[in-house]
């Protein structure tokens, strides 16, 4: 790989274990794994993997999104406004070592966080409890990483495309919320409306969907189609599938990144 692009990733984990910010998310996410295996069983200490897993898919949908979002909101803008990014660009680097560059650096701190996190807590979980499914958890590790990437970035893409910090936070934010609140509002409509096939087809839209819909295949849980109603999910619904979608949303908006800021008048 580029000598660049690496020196640019290694910069920005260099600046995020200086603020510490790897380690208060690395705790976060294992003290999240670990209560919920031990108290969200009604006090009947550690339960299995597989009942981690899907109570911290509940919880991740709303966290590893906002994290990622937080983390790459400013990532370019920043520079931008505090007149770095002219400085960068006076040497030999070209424009999309820096969008790699950062990208990957800040995916390896989010993919970090989680990885450690996660696997401290199930490793602690696996020595409490017997036939632990590590298989499983890693799965869960994996798709969640994968989630995660995906926000930052289109938190990426808010930071190039946005003149302001305040404004890509607040753009960010709204990503969120329209994603993780109102969706579901929006996928509910169009089933009373239009029928299921169209709100199965609408609801791939959402990050979220593919990485509820692959924990699930992987468990091989219940499959009660959309908000738990009994409907019969379309044969289209598999996990390569699922996989797809996740890395289009995480390859998409950091091609767009490229195209925006390689025109854009620093």
């Amino acid at each position: 790989m580029d000598k660049t692009i690496l020196y640019l990733a290694k910069k920005e984990v260099m600046d995020n274990i200086r603020n510490l910010w790897i380690i208060l998310v690395t705790i976060i996410f294992t003290a999240l794994a670990l209560m919920v295996s031990y108290f969200g069983s009604m006090g009947q200490g550690w339960q299995n993997l597989q009942f981690t897993v899907m109570g911290l898919r509940e919880l991740v949908k709303y966290l590893i999104p906002i994290i990622s979002l937080m983390l790459g909101y400013a990532t370019i803008i920043r520079e931008v406004e505090t007149g770095s990014m002219n400085s960068l660009l006076s040497y030999p680097i070209k424009r999309y070592e820096i969008i790699l560059g950062k990208f990957l650096g800040l995916g390896f701190v989010l993919s970090f966080c989680i990885f450690i996190g996660f696997g401290i807590s199930g490793i602690i979980i696996g020595l409490n409890i017997s036939n632990a499914d590590y298989i499983l958890y890693l799965i869960f590790i994996f798709v969640s990483i994968l989630l995660g990437l995906a926000f930052l970035s289109i938190s990426m893409f808010f930071s190039s495309i946005i003149k302001s910090r305040a404004a890509s936070m607040g753009l960010s934010i709204f990503f969120w919320f329209f994603f993780i609140i109102l969706w579901n509002l929006i996928v509910l409509g169009v089933l009373f409306v239009f029928g299921k096939t169209q709100s199965y087809a609408i609801d791939l839209i959402n990050p979220i969907t593919p990485y509820f819909k692959s924990i699930d295949m992987s468990i091989n849980s219940p499959n009660l189609g959309l908000f738990g109603l009994n409907l019969t999910v379309p044969s289209y619904y598999t996990i390569e599938i699922m996989y797809a979608i996740l890395l289009i949303w995480i390859i998409v908006p950091i091609i767009l990144t490229f195209l925006i800021f390689n025109k854009k008048d620093i």
